[in-house]
């Protein structure tokens, strides 16, 4: 994550609220000068909790292919209702625990 400003989360819609430049395609994968989304913090934080880079750059690497991801879906409906000044704790997911061991 970097450069925090206020704006509209590109995936959940959110508006006032901080965000990050997400890579759509992680710059270890080569992204480095390929398309950014801005997302809020916890947008951010909930997509690298859930996916690996690898699986990010393999298919979830358009903000639409974000928003169709079953996983994202819940969170995202859920943050909407949110306030944006509202802290959020994010945990990994099962796979992504056993995965990044």
């Amino acid at each position: 994550m970097s450069k925090k400003q206020i704006g509209r989360c590109e995936l959940c819609g959110r508006e006032n609220v901080e965000t990050t430049i997400h890579h759509l395609t992680p710059k270890e994968m080569g992204g480095a000068f390929l398309p950014t989304a801005k997302l809020c913090i916890p947008c951010h934080k909930q997509v690298h909790a859930l996916y690996m880079n690898d699986e990010l750059a393999a298919r979830l690497s358009t903000i639409d292919e974000l928003k169709r991801d079953e996983k994202l879906k819940s969170f995202v409906k859920w943050i909407r209702k949110q306030p944006s000044s509202k802290l959020v704790q994010i945990r990994k997911s099962n796979e992504r625990r056993q995965r990044g061991r």
